[in-house]
């Protein structure tokens, strides 16, 4: 089995409709993709009804957080999306997405950056709105060549000159949200220092105390010695491993399936999860 465990779509920040993505995970040969939009599950109707058969989809977001001044993703799996506490606290972030952005274009206006909140929303799309919309409209200008190059303390990264924060939920708080609707929390690419400061082991360590289920260990973001350490850290706390693409469409490079989770691990999760199931692919339109 081939499963890809952090994918997205228009619904936030990747460039492929919820129904292309999921017929374009097929085409790439996966058995079992995930959805995981930032802050959203806007895009599950779509996904569930284009899936193609043989294809199973994992119904997820990815949660913002900051502990200690530090941002930080919650990949979260198969919880129930009308929970009514989790669906407030993914609102409240959401609903500061808008401002904040609005507030980045700003900040770049005051640089010298002839950027616009309407570039940056028709990029967005109707998504909910986030840092790679403002960074494409940076690429559109020619600020910069390309998403990954507007990451930087020179625009938008952490503390970056056009860096703007906005409402993010504690990682403990997210934790215990997850798990009371019935869903099961992986930390998203926790070694990826070249998005800026990363959270401290010893943390992680206190996450997994408080039910944290894994660590996204396989990612385009974590070398080879990352990658190592983070699965002698996960043995030590007896985390999940997981790996996946982090896939935004033609926003970023990597491709779909490009590093994928153990189908050991995929069952461990579904076994977990109790607030949703995995759906599979009958055939969509």
């Amino acid at each position: 089995m081939r499963i890809d465990l952090h994918c997205h779509s228009t619904a936030s920040d990747g460039t492929d409709s919820p129904a292309e993505l999921v017929r374009n995970a097929a085409a790439a040969g996966l058995d079992v993709v995930a959805l995981t939009d930032h802050d959203t599950t806007r895009g599950y109707g779509e996904a569930i009804g284009a899936l193609p058969e043989g294809l199973t989809l994992v119904t997820g977001a990815e949660l913002s957080c900051r502990v200690d001044g530090v941002s930080m993703h919650l990949l979260a799996y198969l919880f129930d999306p009308e929970e009514p506490a989790l669906l407030a606290e993914r609102e409240l972030v959401r609903d500061d997405r808008v401002p904040r952005a609005k507030g980045m274009v700003a900040k770049l206006n005051a640089l010298g950056v002839p950027v616009t909140w309407e570039q940056v929303e028709r990029i967005a799309a109707g998504g909910s709105v986030g840092r790679p919309h403002v960074a494409s409209a940076l690429v559109e200008l020619g600020v910069v060549p390309t998403v990954g190059d507007a990451f930087t303390e020179e625009w938008l990264a952490d503390g970056g000159r056009a860096f703007v924060e906005k409402h993010e939920t504690d990682p403990f708080e997210a934790i215990r949200l997850v798990k009371a609707a019935g869903g099961v929390s992986v930390f998203a690419h926790p070694a990826a220092a070249k998005r800026g400061r990363t959270v401290p082991e010893s943390r992680i360590a206190e996450m997994a105390e408080a039910g944290l289920d894994g660590i996204e260990v396989d990612h385009m973001d974590h070398d080879a010695d990352a990658r190592d350490r983070l699965r002698g850290l996960a043995k030590e706390l007896g985390l999940l491993v997981t790996g996946s693409s982090d896939y935004h469409g033609s926003r970023k490079t990597v491709a779909l399936g490009a590093f994928t989770t153990d189908p050991e691990v995929y069952g461990e999760i579904t076994r977990r999860a109790t607030g949703a199931f995995p759906v599979p692919g009958t055939g969509g339109a």
